[in-house]
């Protein structure tokens, strides 16, 4: 369902709780520990913060703090506009571009706040731009 859609709904977790014959907080409890189950609608752009070794070490905290303030969101969260939805994830596996951020899958490296404020503002650029 998650596939299909990009979370799973309520809906939909009342569904799978119905085809499992299980009580509705069993599947919100399997959801919520796995962090790769999704509770709210992604945003257009999905944005990835390496929070592994080599990112830290490089200042991959601060990269989340710039990305939280600048779109008003916190890791696990989507814009009210749906533009973006922030995770944090343990690694990227691209250490040798660290802080890396990765949005819908494109790598983003070598970045300090004034860089991911400038990814951001190229993208709702280019949102506002195709509007």
């Amino acid at each position: 369902m998650q596939r299909i859609d990009g979370y799973l709904s309520k809906a939909n977790i009342r569904r799978i709780a119905d085809h499992l014959k299980l009580p509705e907080s069993k599947i919100y409890g399997v959801a919520t520990f796995y962090n790769q189950f999704k509770l709210n609608p992604p945003g257009r752009y999905q944005i990835q913060v390496c929070r592994g070794t080599a990112c830290h070490v490089k200042g991959s905290l601060n990269l989340l703090e710039a990305i939280v303030r600048e779109l008003g969101i916190e890791p696990g969260e989507t814009t009210t506009d749906g533009l973006f939805s922030l995770d944090v994830v343990a690694c990227l596996g691209a250490c040798s571009i660290a802080p890396v951020i990765t949005v819908n899958g494109e790598f983003h490296g070598r970045l300090d706040k004034k860089k991911v404020t400038r990814v951001l503002a190229e993208i709702r650029s280019k949102e506002n731009h195709d509007a």
